[in-house]
C-alpha cells in the first residue's frame, strides 16, 4: 500500500542522488535557449530510469510521460533548467565551471527535485491510475520564455492540473509557500529616448538639454501609480536604467531610459502604458524636444487555481504537518509558469531554502546565492505525494 509514509520515506532515501544531481548541475550552468548539455543529462537520466516515455519538445527541453495501466487524470509536473549570467562568488567545491554562467535562481535544485520525483514515481507505473507528465523546461529567464514554446509544441495536450515548485531562498527552511488566486504578476518592460539637441554644458541656451527633460520623465513617471492609479490595484513602475552623456562638460543629444511595469491585471497593463507614453510626450514636448517610447508586454502573471491550490495546501499538512504551510501574499516578481496554467488550472508554490543558520541568506540573482539542500528532499516529497492524491490507484 502506497501511503504518505512510505513516498517519503522513499525521497529520504534519495536525498543524497538528489543533491549529487544538484550540484552536478550547478557546476554546469548554461544559459536561456542554450541548455544543450543540461537538457541531454536529464534525458539520459530519465532514460536510465525506465517505465517513462521520454522525448525533446524543442532542442533544449524535455518531456517524460508515465502512463499507467488504467485510464485517469493527467497530472504535470514543471521544472526550469536554466541559468543566468552571472559570475558566482561562492567557493563550493561545486561551484560554476562556466565563467560569467551561474545557477543563481535555484533551476539546479528544480530540475534535480523533478528527477527525485520521477525516478521514485516511475517505479510505481502499475499503481498509476492515469498519467503523470514530467516538464523539464528550458529558458524561464528570458522572455518570450521557454515555457510557451513548449506549450506551442503540444507537451499540455491533455493535462488536467498542471503543479511547479520554486525554491525560495526569502522563506525559511521548514515552510512551504502558498498562495491562491495572483501570486506573481506580469513583469513586462519599457524603453525611452528623449531625444534633444546637444552641445557645450557652458552653453546651455543654445541646447535642448536631454538629460534636464528626462530627469523630469523619471520623476513625472512616478505619478503613474502614486495620482493615476487605484491604490487598491497593484502596480510597480520602476525606472532601472538611465543611459547619457560622454564627457563633463558636453550636454548630450539623447539620453535612453529603461525599466519594469509590474501588475496582474491585462486591463491596468494597457491603461499603464498608454498612461507612460502621455507623460512622456507632454514633457518633452513642452521643452522642444522628441521621443520614442516602445512597451513590451511580459509574461502573464501566475494566478493559482482555488482548488488545485487546496489540494497543494492539503499535500503540505499530510506529508509535512500544519506548521509547514506558510500563507504568503502575492509578490510582483515575474514567472513563465503561467504560460502553462492558460492549457491546465494549476498551482505554483514555494519550498523555503533559506536557513539563517548556515549562513543562506542571499537573495536570488545575487552572485552568492545558494539554497538549503534539505529543501531538495522537501520538494520531492511535495511532487510524489500531488501525485498519490491525484493519479494513484485508491487501492494503492
Amino acid at each position: 500500500m502506497t501511503t504518505t509514509a512510505t513516498l517519503n520515506l522513499e525521497a529520504e532515501q534519495i536525498k543524497e542522488q538528489v543533491i549529487a544531481w544538484r550540484r552536478y548541475l550547478h557546476q554546469y550552468p548554461e544559459l536561456s535557449f542554450h541548455e544543450e548539455k543540461t537538457a541531454q543529462f536529464v534525458y539520459d537520466t530519465l532514460v536510465s530510469f525506465g517505465n517513462l516515455e521520454v522525448r525533446r519538445p524543442t532542442k533544449t527541453s524535455v518531456v517524460a510521460r508515465l502512463i499507467g495501466p488504467e485510464p485517469g487524470k493527467v497530472l504535470a509536473m514543471r521544472a526550469d533548467m536554466d541559468a543566468l549570467p552571472i559570475t558566482e562568488e561562492n567557493d563550493f567545491e561545486f561551484a560554476s565551471k562556466n565563467p560569467g554562467v551561474m545557477h543563481a535562481c535555484g533551476h539546479d535544485g528544480h530540475t534535480a527535485v523533478l528527477l527525485g520525483a520521477a525516478k521514485i514515481l516511475s517505479g510505481m507505473k502499475d499503481r498509476i491510475k492515469g498519467e503523470v507528465r514530467f516538464l523539464f523546461q528550458h529558458a524561464e529567464e528570458i522572455y518570450p520564455g521557454g515555457a510557451e514554446e513548449m506549450v506551442q509544441a503540444g507537451v499540455m495536450d491533455g493535462v488536467d492540473l498542471v503543479i511547479g515548485a520554486h525554491l525560495w531562498s526569502t522563506l525559511d527552511y521548514g515552510k512551504v509557500g502558498i498562495c491562491p488566486g495572483p501570486m506573481m504578476a506580469a513583469p513586462d518592460a519599457f524603453s525611452i529616448t528623449v531625444t534633444g539637441k546637444g552641445g557645450h554644458a557652458a552653453l546651455p541656451h543654445q541646447t535642448i538639454d536631454s538629460i534636464a527633460i528626462a530627469a523630469q520623465v523619471v520623476t513625472n513617471l512616478q505619478h503613474v501609480v502614486s495620482r493615476n492609479t487605484d491604490p487598491l490595484d497593484n502596480l510597480v513602475v520602476s525606472v532601472t536604467k538611465f543611459i547619457g552623456g560622454t564627457a563633463y562638460n558636453v550636454i548630450p543629444g539623447s539620453v535612453s531610459i529603461l525599466g519594469t511595469v509590474r501588475s496582474f491585471d491585462q486591463k491596468l497593463r494597457e491603461s499603464t502604458a498608454a498612461l507612460m507614453e502621455r507623460v512622456v510626450k507632454g514633457i518633452t514636448e513642452a521643452h522642444g524636444a522628441s521621443y520614442e517610447f516602445e512597451y513590451s508586454y511580459g509574461y502573464r502573471p501566475v494566478i493559482n487555481d482555488q482548488e488545485v491550490t487546496q489540494l497543494m495546501e492539503s499535500v503540505v499538512v499530510e506529508t509535512l504537518g500544519q506548521d509547514w504551510v506558510d500563507h504568503m501574499k502575492p509578490n510582483m516578481g515575474g514567472e513563465d509558469f503561467s504560460a502553462f496554467q492558460q492549457k491546465a488550472p494549476g498551482c505554483f508554490f514555494y519550498v523555503g531554502a533559506g536557513n539563517k543558520e548556515k549562513g543562506i541568506v542571499h537573495p536570488h540573482h545575487h552572485p552568492l546565492f545558494t539554497v538549503d539542500e534539505d529543501a531538495l528532499e522537501v520538494g520531492v516529497k511535495m511532487f510524489v505525494n500531488a501525485a498519490r492524491k491525484v493519479v494513484m490507484k485508491p487501492e494503492a
